[in-house]
C-alpha cells in the first residue's frame, strides 16, 4: 500500500510517536492508512479529521515545550549530568530559581534534602506565544544526584511556579554473583491449574508454596514463574485470562486459601464447619480434568472469606491491617471502592464518575463496610503470597517466585476507571499478523498514553511495578517490546489496521530497572515477536534478560534451528511457552490441527502441516547431531524427545532455564490458543498427564515424568 498521508499529517503523527510505516514479519514495508493515523491521534485528544484541523493541531504541538515551564518529567541514568529547559515569561526570567528535592532519602545528599540547580550562561532563545514573549532558560542537573525519585522545582519573582518529577535510574542491572557463577532453572506454572487435594477447585497461594518447596528442596530448582496474579473482577462472571486483569497493582483473592487465614484457627465450631463444608464442595472439582469454573470457585470461596472477615481480630492483627491500608494509600481505597460498587451493580466508568471526583469520598463512606472487606482481601492475599515467597527461599531457591506482569488491563476494570487519566481511550493494543497468529491479535486492552504518563511523573507505572515485585525475586515482563512501542488498534478496525505508537523507552526501561534494583530482583523480558533490530541489544546493555523459546530460535533462513551455542547468555531459555501446546502435542503437530479447527489459519492447512513436519525434522536432526536422541530409524517416541529437548537447554549459555509444568507431567492440551476467545477453553485447563488424567501437586514428588524432566534440565 502506497503512502496516503499529507506532510502535515505525517509530521503530526511523528509529534505523537505514531509510526506511519512498519516492517511485517516477512520484512516487507507496510504503510499505515490515513484513517488509522487520524483515529490514533484522536486517542491523544488531537483532532486531525480535516486538513485545517490537522494544521491547527500541528501548530499547537510545535508549541508544547514553550507552553510548559518544566518538562513533564525527567528520567536520567545515574552519574549522568543533564540540562533541562525552563520556559517562563520574559518578566520572570531574571531571578528565576530552580532546585531539587531529594524525595526518596534526603539523608543521602547532605544538603538538607535540597540541591540548587545552576543556570547556564549563554544565548536564551525566545518565542512569542499568545502575544507574550517566552524565554527558554537552561538549568543543569549535576551527575551526583543519587538513585531515586526526586522533584524539580522552579520559582520566579513574578509568582511563576512549577514542579516536575526527576527519576535517576541505574545504567545497568547486574547479575548477582551467585547467578553469574552458576545458572538457575525453574518451573513455569499457571497457579490455578496446579491443584492439590486441599485446593478449592483451583490452585492457590498455599499450593504455590508447596510446589516451590517440592521444586526447590527436592529437585534443586531456583525459581517458580507464575502467571500474572493481578486482581480480576470482584464478582462473577470472572474473566478467565490472567493477562486481562482488572487491576495490575492488586492481587486476585481467588488465590487465597481460607483455612490459612490466621483468624480461622481460632474460630468456633460453627464457623469451622461452615468453611469446611464449602471447602469440601469446592474440592470435588480437584480431580475433574475438564475446564475449571472460576465463577463456582469464587462463589464458594467468597462465602468462606466473608465469614472469616467477620471474626474478631487481635489488637496486633487489627493494627497490622490498618497499617497495610495506610501504606497502600488512596490507590487501595479506590480499588476497593470499585469492587464494592461492582458488587452493588454500580460499577463506574470515567464518563459517569471519574475516580478523582469529590463524589468518590461520599461513595466510599456509604460503602465503608464493603470497602473494608475488599481491602482485607488484599491484605490476606498479600500475606499468603509473601508466605509462598518465604517458603521458596527456605527451600533453597536463589530467586524464589518470578512474578509475571501483564501487558495491559481489562477495558471495563478497576484500572480503566482509576487510571483513566493516563490510559488512551478509543483504542486497544495487540499485535500485527505473524507466522503463528496470522490474523493478528487484539488484546482488547487500553494502552498507557505516553504523554499523560510522563505528565503524571510515571507514578502509576511505578506503583504497578513495585506491587508486582513486592513478593518476588524476579519479574517477567510480558511483551517487554511494549515499553518501546505498542501496536495500537482503533476501535471498529481489526488488528491488521493498527499502527505502532512509540514510548520513551529510556524512561520506561529505566524505571523498571530502578524498581528491580531496589527490590534486588531480576528482570526477564518476553521479547518475542516483531521488534526493531536494536531493541534486543539495548535490553542486554541495560542488564535485562530476554526470552528464547526453542521452537522460535531459527537461523537467518527462518527454517534451520539455532545450535545451542548461538543462544543468548542473558536470557531465560525454554522449550515452549504458554501460547503453544505442550511439547508432546507440538511434536505431534497438534498445534496445526487445533488452529485449523478454530479457523485461525491464513495459509492452507496442508502448507502448515508440511512446515510443522519440516520443523520437527530440523529439531530432531539437531538433537541427533548433539547425541541427545539416537540417529536413524525407528524415530524415538515423543516422551524421549521431550527429555532430549530439555537436555538441550543445558547446552545453551543462558543463565536461566525454564521448564513448563505441563511439559514436566506429559500434558498435551494447550493452556491458551492466541486469537481465540470462547472457541477454546483458554486459561481453564487443569494440569493433567498425556492420558488426560488429573495430576495433583501432592503426587509430583513421585511422578515419573516429572522426575525425569526435572532431572534432565538440572543435569542429574
Amino acid at each position: 500500500m502506497a503512502p496516503t498521508l499529507s506532510p502535515t499529517l505525517q509530521h503530526l503523527a511523528e509529534a505523537y510517536g505514531i509510526q506511519t510505516f512498519f516492517y511485517d514479519v516477512g520484512g516487507n514495508k507496510r504503510h499505515v492508512s490515513r484513517a488509522t493515523v487520524v483515529a490514533l491521534l484522536q486517542a491523544f485528544e488531537v483532532d486531525a479529521s480535516t486538513p485545517a484541523a490537522a494544521a491547527k493541531a500541528l501548530a499547537t504541538a510545535n508549541q508544547r515545550e514553550w507552553r510548559t515551564v518544566l518538562p513533564p518529567s525527567v528520567v536520567v541514568r545515574l552519574g549522568v549530568a543533564v540540562d533541562i529547559p525552563v520556559c517562563v515569561p520574559e518578566s520572570a526570567a531574571g531571578n528565576l530559581q530552580a532546585w531539587l528535592e531529594l524525595d526518596d532519602d534526603p539523608a543521602l545528599d547532605g544538603n538538607g534534602g535540597q540541591w540548587q540547580l545552576t543556570r547556564r550562561e549563554g544565548a536564551e532563545p525566545t518565542r512569542v506565544i499568545d502575544n507574550e514573549t517566552i524565554v527558554k532558560l537552561t538549568f543543569s542537573i549535576p551527575a551526583g544526584v543519587p538513585l531515586g525519585w526526586h522533584t524539580i522545582h522552579a520559582r520566579g519573582t513574578d509568582g511563576t511556579t512549577a514542579r516536575a518529577a526527576l527519576v535517576v535510574v541505574p545504567d545497568k542491572l547486574e547479575l548477582s554473583a551467585s547467578l553469574a557463577a552458576r545458572r538457575a532453572w525453574g518451573l513455569m506454572v499457571q497457579i490455578y491449574a496446579g491443584r492439590s487435594r486441599r485446593s478449592w477447585g483451583l490452585g492457590d497461594f498455599t499450593d504455590l508454596a508447596e510446589l516451590a518447596w517440592t521444586a526447590g528442596h527436592q529437585r534443586g530448582a531456583d525459581f517458580v514463574l507464575t502467571n500474572p496474579v493481578h486482581a480480576a473482577e470482584a464478582v462473577p462472571p470472572l474473566t478467565p485470562s490472567p493477562y486481562l486483569p482488572s487491576a495490575r497493582a492488586f492481587l486476585n483473592p481467588i488465590y487465597i486459601r481460607p483455612e490459612a487465614v490466621e483468624e480461622f484457627a481460632y474460630a468456633d465450631d460453627a464457623v469451622r464447619d461452615l468453611v469446611r463444608d464449602l471447602a469440601e464442595d469446592a474440592a470435588r472439582d480437584n480431580t475433574d480434568p475438564t475446564a475449571m469454573d472460576r465463577d463456582r470457585v469464587w462463589t464458594l470461596k467468597s462465602k468462606a472469606l466473608e465469614t472469616i472477615f467477620a471474626l474478631p481480630r487481635s489488637p496486633a492483627r487489627q493494627s497490622e491491617f490498618e497499617a497495610f491500608r495506610q501504606a497502600k494509600g488512596r490507590g487501595l481505597e479506590v480499588f476497593a471502592l470499585w469492587c464494592a460498587l461492582q458488587e452493588a451493580g454500580e460499577a463506574p466508568n470515567d464518563t459517569e464518575l471519574a475516580a478523582s471526583s469529590p463524589m468518590v469520598e461520599d461513595l466510599a463512606e456509604t460503602h465503608a463496610e464493603r470497602v473494608g472487606f475488599y481491602c482485607w482481601l488484599q491484605w490476606i492475599a498479600d500475606q499468603q503470597l509473601d508466605a509462598a515467597q518465604r517458603r521458596a527461599i527456605d527451600a533453597g531457591m536463589r530467586i524464589g517466585l518470578m512474578s509475571d506482569l501483564a501487558v495491559g488491563v481489562h477495558p471495563k476494570g478497576a484500572d480503566a476507571w482509576a487510571l483513566a487519566d493516563v490510559l488512551a481511550s478509543g483504542v486497544t493494543v495487540g499485535a500485527p499478523p505473524d507466522a503463528f497468529n496470522q490474523q493478528g491479535q487484539d488484546w482488547s486492552q487500553p494502552p498507557w498514553r505516553p504523554d499523560a504518563l510522563a505528565a503524571a511523573g510515571y507514578a502509576p507505572y511505578r506503583a504497578m511495578i513495585r506491587a508486582v515485585l513486592r513478593h518476588a525475586g524476579a519479574i517477567r515482563v510480558d511483551h517487554i517490546l511494549g515499553l518501546f512501542r505498542l501496536w495500537w488498534i482503533p476501535e471498529s478496525l481489526g488488528p491488521r489496521q493498527g499502527a505502532y505508537v512509540t514510548f520513551d523507552h529510556e524512561a520506561m526501561v529505566g524505571i523498571l530497572a530502578l524498581e528491580a534494583h531496589r527490590a534486588g530482583a531480576i528482570v526477564v523480558g518476553e521479547d518475542l515477536g516483531v521488534a526493531e533490530p536494536w531493541v534486543h541489544g539495548y535490553l542486554t546493555e541495560r542488564g535485562m534478560l530476554g526470552s528464547c523459546v526453542l521452537w522460535f530460535e531459527k537461523k537467518d533462513d527462518g527454517v534451520t534451528p539455532r545450535p545451542p551455542e548461538w543462544y543468548r547468555r542473558l536470557a531465560m531459555t525454554t522449550v515452549t511457552t504458554h501460547d503453544l501446546p505442550p511439547s508432546a502435542a507440538y511434536l505431534s503437530g497438534q498445534h496445526v490441527d487445533l488452529r485449523e479447527s478454530l479457523g485461525v489459519l491464513s495459509r492452507p492447512v496442508e502448507v502448515e502441516r508440511e512446515a510443522a513436519a519440516a520443523e520437527r525434522e530440523g529439531v530432531l536432526a539437531m538433537l541427533s547431531s548433539l547425541g541427545l536422541v539416537p540417529r536413524g530409524e525407528p524415530e524415538p517416541p515423543n516422551a524421549q524427545i521431550v527429555l532430549a529437548l530439555h537436555r538441550f537447554l543445558l547446552a545453551t549459555p543462558s543463565v536461566l532455564l525454564g521448564v513448563s509444568l505441563p511439559d514436566a507431567v506429559g500434558e498435551t492440551r494447550a493452556e491458551n490458543m492466541p486469537g481465540t476467545d470462547t472457541e477454546y477453553p483458554n486459561w481453564k485447563v487443569p494440569l493433567a498427564d498425556g492420558s488426560g488424567l488429573p495430576v495433583l501437586l501432592d503426587d509430583l514428588a513421585s511422578n515419573p515424568t516429572f522426575l525425569a524432566v526435572t532431572a534432565a534440565v538440572s543435569g542429574r
